[in-house]
């Protein structure tokens, strides 16, 4: 199964992508009070793409032996996807007021580009790792 390590991650970082850019979309058209942000399209394209997601973000862990109890990144990248699921559905359905569901998508999107820099920097503090140049 590792062989195929290459093309899991370009999934796994395709996914991730297409996963955010469709929650902009969405977020940007619940703004815009478009009736766009909850077309079934939209949303069975984030349900089928957020399954790929998972599925290849396990195919990695289980491939490279590295689970959230022992890397502490993946523990606050698991605990970050936790909160940005939890606003995104404030964002796109429970918030009651059109303020309320911007600030909360607002807040989902920082959330996200964090998780994407602790993924990328392998260290829980993500964007906020001092990189020493000495």
């Amino acid at each position: 199964m590792i062989e195929f390590y290459p093309q899991i991650k370009l999934l796994h970082i395709g996914t991730v992508l297409l996963s955010g850019s469709v929650f902009t979309c969405r977020g940007l058209f619940m703004l815009g009070g478009s009736g766009w942000s909850n077309h079934a399209l939209l949303k069975w394209t984030s349900y089928i793409n957020d399954s790929i997601l998972l599925t290849a973000g396990l195919l990695l862990m289980q491939m490279t032996q590295q689970y959230p109890v022992t890397h502490d990144w993946l523990s606050v990248k698991l605990s970050l996807l936790v909160l940005y699921i939890g606003l995104g559905i404030f964002a796109l359905r429970a918030g009651k007021t059109r303020i309320q569901r911007g600030m909360f998508f607002v807040a989902a999107l920082c959330v996200y580009l964090f998780m994407l820099s602790v993924a990328r920097s392998h260290h829980p503090l993500g964007a906020f790792v001092s990189h020493s140049i000495f």
